[in-house]
């Protein structure tokens, strides 16, 4: 077996059962003719002008090329001709093993068109195409967050080396899936209206819309003389709650942005307020 026919069978067999998917009927088709045809005209050919019988050349001429086309003719056709048989299930499997993987960008770069510009260009040297771009005024410029389709056979270190190269500063890139790119307007909606519902899920409802994990009892403060506290790196959010104080998120894999921060500290106060005509309302009349 030849190494092409090895690549196809390892790409395309069922890891179940090994077999290979059934081939289209008209590439099919073609093989066996191209399989039959040598054998019946070679058949034909020796047995038509021999002295027999009319009855024992057809049966001849039947079983020697049906045993011939069967067991020897038709498999070798097939695996000579495997990787045109598969041939479309083979782009398949390639186009998807050459799908786009999905990456979180988030950089500091200049403030200005100039700054976007230059960013974009870096980010296009690999081959990167920006789907969703964010930017918040931060001090120092601008805080730019972009999700960005790239070639799978691109990596974390070609992703930092690219944005860095457009102008990037403090590059972050981790790994995002198709909710990267979800309407995130719809997605904040739904959980204020989940948070209006009942305000006891605030703490949830935020960690899930900043992808972060809850933190018990949070400390640290940048304005404090702890220099070097989670807080001070822009990985640990706190926001008020009417009940126990301050709650805590933690995000390590990548700080929360100003307007992250901003969307928490909305629910917070819808919570507020909900709890608030909530006891409100059930406050006996004198």
């Amino acid at each position: 077996m030849t190494l092409p026919e090895r690549d196809t069978a390892d790409a395309l067999a069922c890891d179940s059962c090994g077999q290979l998917p059934h081939p289209a009927k008209t590439r099919l088709t073609l093989a066996n003719v191209a399989a039959m045809l040598p054998i019946e005209l070679l058949v034909h050919a020796a047995v038509v002008n021999a002295a027999l019988p009319y009855v024992v050349k057809v049966l001849v001429l039947a079983l020697t090329a049906t045993i011939l086309v069967i067991w020897v003719a038709e498999p070798s056709v097939r695996r000579a001709l495997r990787g045109w048989l598969h041939a479309p299930a083979l782009r398949h499997r390639r186009r998807l093993h050459d799908s786009a993987a999905l990456w979180r960008v988030r950089t500091l770069i200049d403030a200005g068109g100039a700054g976007q510009e230059k960013l974009a260009e870096g980010v296009s040297r690999v081959q990167a195409n920006i789907l969703v771009c964010r930017s918040h005024r931060v001090t120092g410029g601008v805080l730019d967050e972009l999700v960005v389709a790239a070639p799978d056979h691109v990596t974390q270190a070609e992703l930092l080396a690219a944005a860095g190269a457009g102008g990037g500063r403090n590059v972050q890139v981790w790994r995002a899936t198709a909710l990267a790119v979800a309407d995130g307007q719809t997605k904040a909606l739904a959980l204020a209206l989940r948070v209006a519902e009942d305000p006891g899920e605030l703490q949830l409802a935020v960690a899930e819309l900043l992808d972060a994990e809850p933190v018990v009892n949070p400390t640290g403060d940048c304005t404090g003389s702890s220099g070097a506290a989670p807080a001070c790196d822009g990985t640990l959010l706190k926001i008020p709650s009417p009940w126990h104080g301050p709650l805590g998120f933690s995000r390590p894999r990548a700080p929360f942005t100003p307007a992250e921060s901003a969307r928490a500290h909305r629910l917070a106060e819808l919570a507020e307020l909900t709890e608030l005509a909530g006891s409100r309302a059930v406050r006996p009349r004198p």
